[in-house]
């Protein structure tokens, strides 16, 4: 009787351990990240280019390295702003990037976050960034220029790093 009930009951754990679901970051984001990268495919090819070159040409000039990121989804994360935290860490610990500040924007939950590491905390305050979403980011997407809001608050960040 023992043995039965042992069997029924390593029949019905097994399974969820087979298809149990990994909750690693590894899972959630990407392999590899450039300075743009737009997994929700918002911008045009030539938006992309303009962006990244603009991107690369900051780092060269300040030592700063901005990384901008666009989603569709931040699941399983609650905000953007713990997506964001989350994926600042997995950059810095599994890809060895070290991204001074990073940009994640959402147009379909229609959110944005300016994440400063360490170092970007001297040159940007979480007020500042405040201001550069709400003035330079905010009314272009409002217009539905979602490179337009891109653009002018990363040439907005730049300022503020140079």
């Amino acid at each position: 009787m023992k043995r039965l009930l042992l069997i029924i009951a390593i029949c019905f754990l097994l399974p969820n351990t087979f298809f149990a679901q990994n909750s690693g970051t590894e899972n959630t984001f990407s392999k590899s990240y450039g300075y743009l990268n737009d997994f929700e495919k918002i911008l045009t090819s030539s938006q992309i280019a303009t962006l990244n070159n603009t991107l690369k040409a900051s780092e060269k000039k300040t030592g700063h390295k901005i990384i901008v990121v666009t989603i569709s989804s931040i699941k399983p994360y609650a905000n953007v702003p713990e997506y964001a935290a989350t994926l600042e860490s997995y950059l810095y610990n599994n890809l060895k990037l070290n991204p001074t500040i990073l940009l994640v924007l959402s147009k379909e939950l229609r959110q944005i976050q300016i994440q400063s590491s360490h170092k970007g905390l001297n040159k940007l305050s979480q007020e500042e960034t405040k201001t550069i979403i709400s003035n330079f980011a905010i009314p272009e997407f409002k217009k539905g220029d979602f490179y337009k809001g891109l653009e002018s608050a990363v040439n907005q960040i730049i300022k503020k790093l140079e």
